[in-house]
């Protein structure tokens, strides 16, 4: 997630910070993945990855699904108190037989180690689904606090390439909290509506490059 101060330049004043690389790969796993699911939403029946792991739950059938995938339409939900449209794409939907949504995100990666969200950077990833729950739940759905991952993890044991990488796939649960959304969106609007640049963010990786960029165009 950006840092404050650079969420403000960027919102505020126009002034973006550089994109990050395209994960084109796992762009790749993620739409796979997708197809593969939809084969089983078309029929109304679970994947077999959700009888390994114990999932009472099929694929969800709705309308919106493909928008709820859509980069910048996603979920969406109008924040009153803040005029703002909050909204969020989500890599998949599940149901339950009593109707009750999980959320389901997609990440790929290739690890020798074992696969757990216990990573800092992955602090992000329990954000993004609790958003995912929060915005569902703003829509009038039932949402599960329980979500889940599912990482294909390309392996690196194989003899050769020979064209082609192959994945083990697993399924990570997590039990979501969104109830830090609401008091971070209120926090959002204050920084765009305030009159001065906030302090730049601990770790962030842009804010020293723009401040050594404006000295270095002063000198």
């Amino acid at each position: 997630m950006e840092c404050p101060r650079c969420f403000y330049l960027d919102r505020r004043i126009g002034v973006g910070r550089p994109p990050g690389f395209p994960f084109t790969l796992n762009s790749a796993v993620d739409a796979l993945l997708k197809k593969e699911f939809d084969t089983h939403r078309a029929k109304g029946e679970p994947h077999p990855l959700m009888g390994a792991y114990g999932i009472d739950a099929v694929p969800f059938r709705h309308e919106m699904m493909d928008e709820w995938r859509e980069n910048f339409r996603g979920v969406q939900y109008f924040h009153r108190p803040t005029n703002l449209i909050i909204t969020g794409a989500v890599d998949d939907v599940w149901v339950t037989p009593q109707g009750e949504l999980i959320v389901v995100d997609y990440k790929a990666t290739s690890t020798e180690g074992t696969i757990t969200l216990d990573a800092e950077y992955r602090a992000a990833y329990k954000r993004q689904m609790e958003i995912y729950q929060w915005l569902l739940r703003r829509n009038d759905f039932t949402v599960s606090n329980t979500g889940y991952f599912v990482y294909a993890n390309g392996s690196r044991d194989r003899e050769a390439f020979d064209g082609k990488l192959e994945f083990d796939v697993q399924i990570l649960s997590y039990i979501g909290n969104d109830s830090w959304v609401e008091g971070t969106i209120n926090k959002i609007k204050e920084c765009l509506d305030g009159d001065s640049i906030p302090e730049m963010g601990e770790r962030c990786e842009y804010c020293p490059y723009r401040d050594a960029a404006r000295l270095y165009e002063r000198s």
